[in-house]
């Protein structure tokens, strides 16, 4: 198994990245979160996890080995595979989805691209223990504690269009631009109920704000 690259990225894609590690490019597939850390002609240290298919080998990249370990936790669910597991990741923090079991919160889960509400039964109940408790959240003095936590896709959007060289600026002008449509696509697809950032699939959100920054 290979744990970890530690080279110099090469090149950074909306779903992706070559790092290169002793002269040999290595793809790794990676969450736009993971991606936002990562830049082209830097020094990056990536856990990783290889997938091992009959027809591929594929590998992904990770942040930390805490987000490593998760991914991988989420393959034992029937159902879920790598890419599923993937996309997982980019909506939640491990914490946050260890908050979603813990609280058989379906509704989080299903906001997920291709979990419906039977998946996220399955998972619920396949997972619920596994995943270890949520880290405590510390919040400050004054500020009232909500039990929903604040919708993940803006920053990660944001964080994956700075990586890909888009000033911040010009990233949150992006995103200000397809939100309106992001969210009436969720209403549209939540019965016609008002929808909040949570139901956004950020690989969505991600596609429409580079062909908003393309126009330009």
């Amino acid at each position: 198994m290979i744990a970890h690259l530690d080279g110099t990225v090469a090149s950074v894609a909306p779903d992706g990245a070559v790092i290169d590690v002793g002269g040999v490019g290595l793809l790794v597939q990676c969450t736009p979160g993971t991606l936002a850390g990562l830049r082209a002609g830097e020094r990056a240290r990536v856990a990783t996890s290889l997938v091992v298919r009959e027809d591929a080998l594929t590998l992904f990249g990770f942040a930390g080995e805490d987000e490593r370990n998760t991914f991988e936790l989420l393959q034992t669910a029937a159902g879920v595979g790598p890419r599923l597991a993937l996309a997982m990741l980019a909506v939640f923090t491990p914490d946050a989805l260890r908050r979603a079991v813990a609280a058989e919160d379906l509704a989080a889960l299903t906001s997920v691209p291709g979990i419906g509400r039977k998946g996220a039964q399955r998972i619920v109940l396949e997972l619920a223990g596994r995943l270890g408790p949520p880290a405590e959240v510390s919040v400050p003095a004054g500020r009232p504690v909500t039990g929903t936590p604040a919708a993940p896709w803006r920053e990660q959007v944001r964080a994956g269009l700075v990586s890909l060289g888009w000033q911040a600026r010009e990233a949150d002008q992006a995103i200000a631009a397809v939100e309106p449509d992001l969210l009436a696509a969720a209403a549209a697809g939540n019965g016609g109920q008002a929808a909040d950032g949570n139901v956004v699939d950020v690989s969505v959100a991600l596609r429409a704000a580079l062909r908003v920054l393309g126009r330009r």
